[in-house]
Parts: structure tokens; sequence; C-alpha cells
């Protein structure tokens, strides 16, 4: 969007569901509001900043609420005002272009706040510090940042990440031969001319940050060590709760009742053991499929879901995981899914998930997972798993990054895509003249419970614009039912559709 215009703006906000570049505010006076979203427009990598439009209201009250022009009574001192503030409020001076226009005779601000360099962000409230002060542009709304929100701003600064830290409860002793094994014999597999497969372990260790020297000089491993190396027993005692839990439940529904037991295995190993040992949990328990490949006698059994898609799946978890939370990754088998719930937000914007780039919050571990070729080429698993699950004719994964709840959830349905069942059940809808992709999205409703524009723009490969002209025609057509607002806008099944909604990240 080059140099738009108010008007532009305008019609760029009620066009669409959610916009992450474009901010609308009364601004009737300058608030705490705008100071936070030029913050986060300051901050948010790769965004190229954002716009924010003064002098709007949302009317929400409307049969579809869209935002109309309210003017600005003193728009010259509102100018001068933020432009003041934006010089002295923050760490450093920002410098924000703003113009007045006039739409149906009001006066309007619009506000481009230009992306900070790399080498000045985080940009942050002088009077709060860090990592409080900061912001970050999530989606369409302004989110306050946390400690791992930094090693996304720290990047390439070589600033020490938490999995770099050494563990003052831990010896060399704590770190298992047979991982250490493992690993050589992974990299081994990878490029038997790799280099370091020719170190003592000492060197080997040292130089993947397994161990470093604490203040006495003495080798202590650090957390990328012992997640990738360390005995059961260590990290039992050093990340209690750092484990894989296992848990089948009975029904679609998570629903605590004293009479129904839950099925739960716990792992706890080195990340190379422990990613076998949950994958073959999972393989072991999911429904199989089978089919006769041509030119085979014998049937082959197949999971499901495909391996290769739990394998990622189960990476992306452990290796993505925040190490310094005090909670399991749990998966959890479901009668049509299963869902593998990690602690820690994802780091890259959920817009931008699956696009290439990977922005790590264990860049030791990472490495070694990459290198080893137990990950993808960095950014790339959640493209992978799409597409594969798309191959396979199944319906696609559903992802859900939730920073309140520092949680990420990857969901993967067992329902194979427009079969049978699924045209008849569409046939109810003929009238409405179902395209092919709103078909699709429906699908999804009815096993997800949910659908938001991410999920259809990466089910139909179509932009933002076309998924939000989408939904709003079924919205229309009472086969679904729009809840939340802005980037936190989702549809649960309409009355038509004869589904009962279930609640959004349920």
């Amino acid at each position: 969007m080059a140099d738009p215009s108010a008007s532009d703006l305008l019609e760029s906000l009620n066009l669409l569901d959610e916009n992450e570049r474009i901010e609308a505010k009364r601004g009737s006076e300058l608030g705490k509001s705008i100071l936070e979203t030029i913050c986060a427009f300051a901050n948010e990598p790769g965004l190229g900043g954002g716009w924010i439009v003064l002098g709007l209201v949302r009317e929400e009250l409307a049969l579809f609420p869209s935002y109309e022009v309210e003017g600005l009574d003193q728009p010259d001192k509102l100018s001068s005002d933020i432009a003041s503030q934006c010089s002295a409020t923050f760490n450093i001076p920002l410098r924000v272009d703003i113009t007045a226009e006039v739409i149906d005779g009001k006066a309007v601000l619009v506000v481009f706040v230009p992306e900070a360099a790399p080498q000045q962000k985080p940009v942050f409230f002088k009077a709060k510090g860090l990592p409080a002060g900061a912001f970050r542009r999530i989606g369409s709304t302004d989110q306050r940042c946390t400690e791992d929100d930094m090693a996304v701003f720290y990047q390439g600064r070589q600033q020490e990440t938490f999995d770099a830290v050494s563990v003052p409860d831990s010896a060399l002793d704590d770190l298992a031969i047979e991982a250490i094994l493992d690993y050589r014999k992974s990299r081994a597999e990878a490029n038997p001319d790799a280099e370091e497969l020719r170190w003592s372990d000492e060197e080997l260790l040292l130089a993947l940050g397994a161990i470093r020297r604490d203040s006495d000089k003495q080798l202590k491993p650090t957390v990328a060590g012992l997640i990738l190396f360390g005995k059961p027993q260590a990290l039992r005692r050093c990340f209690p709760m750092t484990r894989v839990d296992y848990i089948r439940v009975p029904g679609r529904d998570w629903i605590p009742d004293p009479d129904r037991r839950f099925d739960t295995i716990d792992l706890r190993d080195s990340i190379f053991r422990l990613l076998r040992r949950a994958q073959a949990a999972v393989l072991d328990d999911l429904p199989k499929s089978f089919g006769l490949d041509e030119g085979e006698l014998q049937r082959q059994d197949k999971p499901v879901i495909p391996q290769r898609v739990i394998r990622e799946a189960l990476v992306n978890a452990l290796m993505h995981r925040s190490y310094r939370a005090n909670s399991p990754v749990q998966i959890i088998r479901y009668a049509n899914r299963l869902e593998i719930r990690n602690p820690g937000f994802s780091l890259k914007s959920p817009e931008h998930l699956g696009e290439p780039g990977s922005q790590p919050r264990n860049p030791k571990i990472a490495a070694v997972l990459h290198e080893t070729r137990f990950a993808e080429t960095k950014g790339s698993g959640i493209r992978v798993m799409r597409d594969i699950m798309e191959q396979a004719g199944l319906a696609p994964p559903l992802f859900e990054s939730d920073r309140n709840g520092d949680q990420f959830v990857a969901r993967f349905f067992f329902h194979h895509f427009l079969g049978e069942d699924d045209i008849a059940w569409l046939a109810r809808f003929r009238e409405v003249h179902l395209s092919p992709e709103e078909a699709r999205a429906l699908i999804v409703v009815r096993e997800a419970g949910a659908i938001d524009n991410s999920t259809y723009r990466n089910l139909n490969k179509v932009d933002t614009l076309a998924a939000s002209q989408a939904l709003r025609r079924l919205r229309e057509a009472g086969l679904l039912t729009q809840k939340g607002r802005g980037s936190a806008t989702y549809y649960v099944p309409g009355e038509r559709l004869g589904l009962e909604a279930a609640p959004h990240g349920a």
C-alpha cells in the first residue's frame, strides 16, 4: 500500500475483518492507546510500519459494523502533541509522518509509523522499561512484550538466549553418553564429512552450546545441553514439568469428569529419544487406513495422519516450546483429531505462520535439530504440514497462537476432505450456490467448530480481501455467525448450518 489516502485506508478498514497494518482511533485527544500503537508498529519485525487514522469511530449497532468519520476538533494541536510525544516518550526519538485530510467535510489525521531499524529495537516507553514498556503488533492488536519477545528483537546481536544459560544444579555427569552417541550417529547420517564428528565430546558439547564455563571456570550443562543430552533423572530434577504427556480422551471434547478417566502416558528423555518415543506413542494409537499400492501383494496399513506430519509437529513443539514455562507438552488424542499443545506462544506473528523465515525461541536446540535433519528447512515446518495434509486429502491443520495463555496449539483432523458424506451434507445448501472454496470452509467449520480469515486464506490459497468477502457472504447467507472483531474476528456455525457452535480455541 503506497502512500494511501485517508479514504483508501477507511475503505480497507471496512472491507477487511482484520488488518495488522491499519488502526482506526477516535483520537479526540492524545492518549496512551495511540502511543502504544505507534510503539507496536515501530517494533513489529518485517511489518514495514503501519498507519493510524484518527477521527474515525466504529459503528457497533449497525447490521454489519463499520467505521465512520467523526472528525477532529483540533487536528493541528493533536498533530503537534503526537510529534512531541514521539520525540520524548520512547527510549529513542521516533519520527512519524502526519498528514491532515478532509473526508465528508470532517478533519482526520493519517499517521504513518515507519518500522524502526533492527539495531534500534526494541522501542519502549522510557518510564516503564523492558519488557513491559515495549509493544508488538500482533494482528490488529497491540500486545505488551514478554521476555520471549525480547529474543525476537535481539536476534542477530549475539544476545544470550535462555537455552544458552548454564543450569546451576547440574554437572557434566548429568549428560548421557548414549544421547551424545545418538547425536553423532544422526549427524553422520545427515553429513558424513561433518568436521565436528572428529572432535572430542567436550569440544563437541562446547561448540553446540551444550556446556559452558561458569563464574568459577567449571564446565556446566546449559539448558540446551540438558534438553538435548540430559539423563531422565537430571531432567526430572532440573526441569520437573518439562516432559511430554500423551493423553487419550474419549469423545470430541475435554470434559472434566471423575467417571471418565483419561489414559495418559508421561514421557521424559533427551530430545532425540523423546521425539522417537512420542512419535511411537502417537502412531501406535492412531486409527489406521489401508490400501494396496500398485505392484504390491500385501496391503499397507498407514496412520490416518501421515507419519511425516506427526514427526514435524512433534519437532516443532519441542524445538519452539518455552523451556522457561514449568509445564509439559500435551499430545491429546480425541475421537476426531489430534492436538499438540506446547507452552510458549509463536514468536512469529500468526499472520505469517508458514511463510519463509524462522524466529527460534531456542536457537541452540533448533540448530542441532536442523543439522541432524530432524527438522525441516528453517521456517518451513508449518508449510510442510499443510502441504502433506492436503496431498493426503485430509482437512487442513489448524494452528493457534495464544499470547495470553502463553501456548501454541496444532490441530490435525482425521477427516478426509470432501468425501461422499461431505458432498451429501453440502447439498443441503444448494440454493446458496457455494463455490468450492466456500464449501471447504464449511467443512472446516463443521469439524473444528469455527474458522477465521487466516484459516480460510491458508485453506484456499487466497488473499485477505478474498477471504473476508467469502466469509461475509457465508455470514449473510446465515451459514456463519461472526464473533469478535479485528484480528480476533472468527466465525462459528450459523443457525442455518444446523450445528452447535464450539467455543473459539476450544
